[in-house]
């Protein structure tokens, strides 16, 4: 039996063809939603563009008939703009104020009595990403539900970047002398372009090594680079080890970095494009830039000029930049970057429209970007630019993105079989043993 499901706003907002994910069930919109949508539309940042895509897809079905009637999606189900059903009787004594989410509510839940009177009644499921309106649907006993279908991947199932081999000691002798081994002839498993092995000896031994595998993904390689003391920076632990083998992989024009606090993504990403920019001469400039939070926010409430304005959201750049120049006076970092000119901080409010060509870009705190925005920010990367997306999916700052959705986890999961990126998942924490304690205990 098909089923109406009642949208809220944030669901529009988040996805505007999300209309289109309930199959042959029938979707209703309540009036309320497009008052609150039409009030998004002015918003120049992603949650603008998305209201206003919703606004363009609602009026472009006014030529199938009347929205209020029902109206046929092509994939079977059905759209109804819901005018009816407003009152707010049956919650007045619960929910005292008319807010636009008790309105939403009220529309539901007097949909739902409706469907209960009826011999075969339907089953009215109220969707929303706010996770106290389905606490509130749930209490006025109205089945809710989050919006599941812009997910990607399951958290726990996010690719890690590299898995653990138990083999026989003559492979690791074999791969120890070679360099190389078929994939073949360590698993049947499949195995991805630029993924790392752990192999260990399967009778128990002390023997393991590391390996990568190659972009065909047919053989496993030895790493290439030696790892020690990068600009001042080096790797502690595998992780790392993996992560800067990969951001120092010029055939690499794509790396994604995932990780808690701590782990040592930035410092990492910042010294490799330092040696590669300042040292080897592979880029003309470093990019380093951030969200504001939510993307596109304008920053002119901030006092000063730009670049005073942007050193608040900027500051953990600059740490770890003062970090690897060892810088000890006030202003001194600001007098070598200004020297430099090879290096630039950027908003990433001012970086999406240009074309960056033969650049070192590193993009922080990208799980606080959609995925149209990640999209817009991959697709201006030139010729011979290196781009590093890095943040942790567990937090998320936007509104409408959660550990599942976000761009970040998006390009993990869309790049893990493209022999051009590489991605690792860094797991120890390595600011101090206070910080690593403190995120295990606390």
């Amino acid at each position: 039996m098909s089923k109406i499901y009642v949208l809220d706003t944030n669901v529009l907002l988040q996805d505007p063809y999300s209309i289109f994910s309930f199959e042959d069930n029938e979707v209703v919109i309540p009036a309320v939603v497009l008052e609150e949508v039409d009030s998004k539309k002015r918003y120049m940042d992603e949650i603008g563009r998305n209201a206003r895509q919703v606004s363009k897809l609602i009026d472009g079905f006014r030529e199938k008939g009347r929205l209020h009637e029902s109206i046929t999606l092509h994939n079977g189900g059905t759209l109804r703009i819901e005018l009816n059903h407003r009152s707010f009787q049956q919650l007045q004594e619960i929910f005292v104020e008319k807010t636009n989410d008790n309105r939403i509510l009220a529309v539901a839940k007097n949909l739902s009595l409706e469907e209960d009177t009826k011999e075969n009644g339907r089953q009215v499921i109220l969707v929303s990403k706010d996770t106290l309106v389905r606490v509130k649907a749930d209490a006025i006993g109205l089945n809710a539900e989050d919006f599941l279908s812009d997910r990607v991947v399951e958290l726990d199932h996010i690719y890690s970047g590299f898995a653990e081999l138990y083999i026989s000691q003559e492979l690791l002798n074999l791969f120890y002398s070679a360099g190389e081994l078929k994939v073949s002839e360590v698993t049947a498993k499949t195995l991805y372009p630029n993924q790392f092995l752990i192999m260990k000896n399967s009778l128990g031994g002390s023997a393991s090594a590391v390996a990568i595998v190659d972009p065909s993904a047919k053989k496993i390689k030895k790493l290439v680079f030696d790892h020690d003391h990068i600009w001042g920076v080096k790797p502690r632990n595998v992780q790392q080890t993996m992560a800067m083998e990969l951001l120092l992989r010029t055939d690499l024009p794509l790396v994604t970095l995932i990780g808690k606090a701590g782990t040592g993504k930035t410092l990492l990403a910042l010294a490799s494009g330092l040696m590669q920019t300042e040292d080897m001469g592979y880029y003309k400039k470093l990019l380093v830039a951030r969200p504001i939070v939510p993307v596109g926010k304008d920053i002119g409430y901030l006092p000063g000029e730009k670049e005073e304005k942007l050193r608040p959201w900027m500051q953990p750049i600059f740490d770890n930049l003062e970090y690897l120049f060892n810088t000890k006076k006030p202003g001194e970092l600001d007098a070598i970057l200004a020297g430099m000119g090879s290096i630039e901080v950027e908003a990433l409010t001012y970086i999406r429209g240009r074309s960056i060509p033969d650049q070192f870009i590193i993009i922080d705190e990208a799980q606080n970007l959609t995925k149209h925005e990640v999209k817009t920010i991959l697709t201006r990367v030139g010729e011979r630019s290196k781009i590093v997306l890095m943040g942790d999916p567990e937090q998320i700052d936007h509104p409408y993105l959660d550990e599942y959705n976000n761009g970040l986890t998006y390009v993990v999961e869309k790049f893990k079989e493209q022999h051009i990126s590489g991605h690792i998942k860094l797991i120890k924490g390595e600011r101090s043993g206070l910080a690593q304690l403190a995120a295990n205990i606390l």
